[in-house]
């Protein structure tokens, strides 16, 4: 595949997790939907790590690494984000706020791994929460009170935090492990969390429609395993940078996708503060150890590259 059309092709396949979630929305609850996906994600995936002989982690400490941070980065992160869209969230604005969780690590790795923060990083952070205070101020203003607004906001934004989260964790705690097993944990993990809360919170009814299972098998074979196994090849290739600064064009086709489908819309100001937060997120990472989800995965592949076989980052 030519070096510049495998990282396009995984932007357009990662953007379209953003407009699955809404797409899926009318047919199951959201933590409902994604039970089920991790299910089959995990029916799937572990199979593949027995057969293949992956090396599993050792001792209690690694396992329950493992399942916390497929807590946090597919139940908290995944399931805020899917909350937040079934509950009014454009899908174009949600991906936005997702895209400045390299904002957020970037500003959190200074005091808790020691990295010194330049002055491009604090501008590039600057500009980010600038450009996308400018895409969700509209919504706040055309919100009949701001209750019903901020709340799925701020959900979708504690979700960015949680995958900031598991990020930081999985940089710190996680390298080196086998990510075929990893992956798989992940998702059990996620289940882990995620089946008690839909049984909770929702009537854990899925219509089983044309648009539903559509909906099911695009996440699970192009989101957690197409999109994963091209990031993997990627990455063998040596496409890690491109990849890396290719993700930042992941909000506005997500917005563009959401036009297209549902007729989602953004005024001239809120496309202004998309790519004013686009330039800020790219301030902040051009440089460095990668901050960014994707890109800290791909280094803990880079540091088992005979281990690696499959790599996985929530949309």
């Amino acid at each position: 595949m030519p070096a510049l059309l495998a990282p396009a092709l995984f932007v357009l396949m990662w953007s379209t997790g953003w407009v699955v979630a809404k797409l899926a929305t009318p047919h199951a609850g959201p933590l409902t939907f994604l039970t089920v996906r991790y299910a089959a994600a995990l029916m799937l995936l572990a199979p593949v790590a027995l057969l293949s002989g992956a090396r599993w982690p050792r001792g209690s400490a690694q396992w329950g690494g493992a399942l916390v941070n497929g807590m946090m980065l597919h139940a908290l992160y995944l399931g805020g984000v899917w909350w937040a869209i079934a509950h009014g969230v454009p899908a174009g604005v949600s991906a936005l706020i997702a895209a400045l969780q390299p904002l957020l690590t970037v500003v959190v790795a200074g005091p808790l791994l020691g990295e010194r923060l330049s002055g491009r990083r604090w501008l590039g952070v600057g500009l980010g929460f600038l450009g996308v205070a400018a895409v969700v101020a509209p919504k706040l203003a055309a919100a009949d009170g701001l209750e019903p607004a901020l709340l799925p906001l701020g959900v979708n934004v504690l979700a960015m935090a949680a995958v900031a989260a598991a990020t930081l964790h999985q940089k710190r705690s996680l390298g080196g492990q086998d990510l075929r097993t990893l992956a798989a944990l992940q998702y059990a993990g996620a289940i882990v969390l995620t089946a008690p809360a839909a049984w909770l919170a929702e009537d854990l009814r899925v219509d089983w429609s044309p648009s539903a299972i559509f909906a099911l098998a695009w996440s699970v074979l192009v989101l957690s395993i197409g999109a994963i196994l091209l990031m993997l090849a990627m990455i063998k290739r040596g496409d890690v940078s491109r990849v890396a600064t290719l993700i930042f064009l992941v909000p506005p086709v997500a917005a563009l996708e959401a036009f297209l489908l549902f007729g989602e819309t953004l005024s001239a100001v809120q496309l202004l503060g998309m790519a004013l937060a686009a330039v800020g997120v790219v301030l902040a990472n051009v440089a460095g150890a990668p901050a960014s989800a994707e890109g800290c995965i791909a280094a803990a592949a880079r540091d088992d590259e005979d281990a690696a076989e499959t790599l996985r980052r929530p949309a």
